[in-house]
């Protein structure tokens, strides 16, 4: 079996088909399609067939590792090559990063590494949104091209997200329609994420919510993620959403807006 660095993806559409076949979930729609496009992938070979993957992000950990039905005998001892020091083309990998729903490439990461902790917890919508009383319902408009800056601007006060990455993903979701906004006396006081699936989960929508720090606690996070709820509902689709481990708070207005959490992403490190 060789190992190649692939210089686009397009030869895995195939093979990242089968992938998505063996989970038991959705997967964490800022993984699948925000930090996974973007790592460095790598082809396993049998001579000139095209049979696995996997993919490293620029910290070294690995994101996804799959190899085809046929060669499933091989799979642990061609994951533990990818880590031999003469071995792999990826270079030293730190650790990796893998959802519960994802079983067989969990078990391996298990087998392999010495520490794991939960990154985040993964939700999936109950179907059920219960009126709270004296419950706040607001406008809750798309973002336009011409509020990108403010947008970013936003997000940057109250998160600390880094303004050229904002830069691209917001341009991205404006463009599609899937970034919305709550104006408070022409002020920005929180941002809606609807991201829909183009390629895999398509019956999903992964939703996302920011709340300046000034109006948290005040029920806003969870109204903006239902009135998300009933918009993804209204078109067929099945809202979900993740949050970190140590976001508490999120995990609250999440747990109110009607969502249970089902799945976990793990972090493992050597």
């Amino acid at each position: 079996m060789q190992i190649r660095k692939l210089k686009s993806t397009e030869s895995l559409n195939e093979l990242k088909t089968q992938y998505m076949r063996q989970t038991t979930a959705p997967l964490d729609g800022m993984w699948l399609v925000g930090f996974v496009p973007i790592a460095a992938h790598f082809g396993l070979y049998e001579g000139d067939e095209l049979v696995g993957f996997f993919c490293v992000n620029d910290e070294g950990y690995l994101l996804q590792f799959f190899l085809h039905q046929k060669c499933h005998d091989q799979y642990p001892q061609l994951f533990e090559s990818i880590f031999s020091e003469n071995g792999s083309p990826a270079g030293e990998i730190k650790g990796a990063f893998v959802s519960t729903a994802e079983p067989r490439y969990l078990s391996l990461c298990l087998d392999q590494f010495s520490k794991f902790e939960v990154n985040a917890l993964m939700y999936q919508h109950s179907g059920h949104i219960s009126a709270q009383p004296q419950e706040r319902t607001f406008a809750m408009p798309r973002i336009e091209t011409m509020q990108l800056s403010q947008a970013i601007e936003f997000a940057v006060a109250s998160i600390e997200a880094p303004r050229e990455w904002l830069n691209g993903y917001y341009t991205n979701l404006i463009n599609r329609h899937e970034l919305f906004g709550v104006w408070e006396n022409g002020r920005l006081v929180a941002t809606g994420e609807s991201r829909r699936f183009d390629d895999y989960q398509t019956e999903y929508a992964d939703l996302g919510v920011i709340v300046a720090e000034s109006e948290r606690g005040k029920g806003t996070a969870t109204q903006v993620l239902r009135q998300l709820v009933e918009m993804n509902e209204a078109d067929g689709l099945k809202p979900i959403c993740s949050t970190e481990k140590t976001n508490v708070a999120a995990q609250k207005a999440i747990t109110r807006a009607g969502f249970l959490s089902i799945n976990r992403i793990i972090r493992f490190d050597t």
